[in-house]
Parts: structure tokens; C-alpha cells; sequence
């Protein structure tokens, strides 16, 4: 969860950009922990860059709230409040929802193949143990169902949300592997069959059904 992102062979017009891509999906995919403190300085050592395109995707990430920060010289990857967290859940509910039932009605057999890819790496990541692996497929896969509705602007938001959630999804689900994952197997069943009711009802269970698990390990942060 505190392992060092893999910032190599960054070259970009501007890093700044690049920069924040990385850390916005570190915070998506768990890799950043709950309360983990972050220093401008340190992270322009490790990328080999200069101060100025860290700083300018650290303040990014403050506005988009995925970061806080306490002080000049102190930025620390946010602990959410219960408030936050049901703010968030309730957000989620509506809008994958929806992603979801527009995926189901414009879904490929590719589409629905690459998602089928996403569940079975998932499961080999649960079985081999590779705790990153797996919350990288589990956020993933539900990236995909926007992305599928060709809903570019729902993608932007759902993002921001998930750079939130990632970190407590990381810190709550390290002692059960299959938290998010049995549900997806019936999301995807729904979504070959065309039942975009199905899918949504599937997909609501999978976010609601952790939020006791998700509430406790905010208060083991706190």
C-alpha cells in the first residue's frame, strides 16, 4: 500500500500533466495510503525532475480534494470522514449506475470479453496473493462501464471520486481479498444477457455491500 509508484521514463512536453496521471491513479488503485504524508521535494528526487511540475500536479490534486494540505510544506492523502465516505457511496450508486446500464445497452462481445479478461486477472491476483494486482483490476473494471457508455465527462467525475476512494478501499480490504469482486461476476452476467436492471442492481450491491467494512477502517485511521 506504501510501496514506491514506478515513476520511470517520464518523458512528456509536460510533466506536469504526466505527473498528475500518476499519482491520480496511485490514489485510484490504493497505492497511496490513508493519511500517508507527501513532500513536494521528495517526490521531484524520486521522479528526477524539477520542484515546479510536482508542485503544479500536487495542487491539482488539492483542488480535485484526492489531496490536503496541512501545511507549506505538508501534503498528506486525505483520512475520509463518515459524511465523506456516504457523500461519495450515494454519488457512486447514481452514476455507475447509470454507466452501467448504458454499458449494457451499447456493450460489444468484445467489450463484454475484455471485461470477462479484467474478472479472470482479478481472480489469479486473489489466489497469487498480489495485493496491488488486485485493487488495480477491481478499479479497472469499474472504470470500464463509463468508458463503454462512451460517457467522457461521467469518466472525469467518477475519476475524482475513485482518487478519494482508492486509499480506504486499499486500507479496509487487505484481510479479505474478495471484497470487491464476487458481485462483478454477476454484473457481468447481467450485462450478456441485456439486463441493464440486473446489472445496476449487481452493481449497487458491490458498493454497498462493504460500507461497514469501509466505515470501520476510517475509524482504525482516525
Amino acid at each position: 500500500m506504501n510501496k514506491k509508484i514506478d515513476f520511470q521514463h517520464i518523458e512528456h512536453e509536460n510533466l506536469g500533466d504526466t505527473i498528475y496521471r500518476k499519482l491520480a491513479q496511485a490514489l485510484m488503485q490504493g497505492e497511496l495510503a490513508p493519511g500517508l504524508r507527501l513532500t513536494i521535494r521528495e517526490l521531484s528526487e524520486t521522479l528526477g525532475t524539477s520542484i515546479t511540475p510536482v508542485r503544479d500536479a500536487i495542487l491539482r490534486l488539492i483542488q480535485d480534494h484526492a489531496l490536503i494540505q496541512k501545511s507549506l510544506r505538508e501534503v498528506r492523502v486525505p483520512i475520509l470522514t463518515h459524511k465523506d465516505y456516504y457523500e461519495i457511496r450515494d454519488i457512486r450508486i447514481r452514476l455507475e449506475g447509470l454507466a452501467v446500464r448504458k454499458a449494457t445497452e451499447l456493450a460489444t462481445p468484445k467489450q463484454i470479453a475484455s471485461l470477462w479478461d479484467l474478472i479472470y486477472s482479478h481472480e489469479q491476483a486473489i489466489e497469487s496473493g498480489h495485493w496491488q494486482d488486485v485493487l488495480k483490476y477491481n478499479q479497472l473494471f469499474h472504470s470500464r462501464f463509463s468508458q463503454m457508455a462512451d460517457m467522457q465527462t461521467m469518466s472525469s467525475i467518477l475519476d475524482k471520486l475513485w482518487m478519494r476512494m482508492g486509499p480506504l478501499i486499499s486500507g479496509a480490504s487487505q484481510n479479505d481479498y474478495r471484497m470487491n469482486i464476487d458481485d462483478h461476476h454477476a454484473i457481468l452476467q447481467a450485462m450478456e444477457l441485456g439486463d441493464a436492471d440486473k446489472a445496476e442492481t449487481a452493481l449497487i450491491r458491490d458498493i454497498t455491500s462493504a460500507s461497514s467494512q469501509l466505515i470501520s477502517a476510517i475509524d482504525a485511521f482516525e
